[in-house]
């Protein structure tokens, strides 16, 4: 029987997530990617909290123009600059089962820009 598109993403996903796990030292960047909307978290694995965490819904992103790679990259920056703000500067980067392309590696490289270390 055929997967669908997200069945597959979730098996490369899970695949994925065996290698890259968050720690204190050094967290887990995770990306989410909808078809309008583009959500990161910066989460600590071993003790399963979300330290910092962006998404294009909010306010002072939501009302930049922009297309959604454009938006991605504001995203990227914000996280970062949460980020550096609560003390974390390097990172492991999840990139959710997403290909490493468009939407996604642009909020990497606008996290990179901001300063953040992956």
């Amino acid at each position: 029987m055929a997967l669908t598109k997200n069945e597959k993403r979730l098996r490369i996903k899970s695949r994925v997530r065996k290698v890259v796990s968050g720690t204190e030292a050094r967290p887990r960047l995770s990306v989410f990617r909808s078809n309008k909307e583009i959500y990161a978290q910066i989460v600590n694995d071993v003790d399963g909290k979300t330290l910092v965490s962006a998404s294009s819904r909010e306010k002072s992103i939501s009302s930049e123009k922009g297309n959604k790679i454009e938006i991605a990259a504001l995203v990227g920056k914000s996280i970062a600059e949460k980020a550096l703000k609560a003390g974390i500067e390097t990172i492991s980067f999840d990139r959710g089962g997403f290909l490493y392309h468009g939407r996604v590696k642009s909020l990497a490289d606008g996290a990179r820009e901001a300063g953040l270390k992956f």
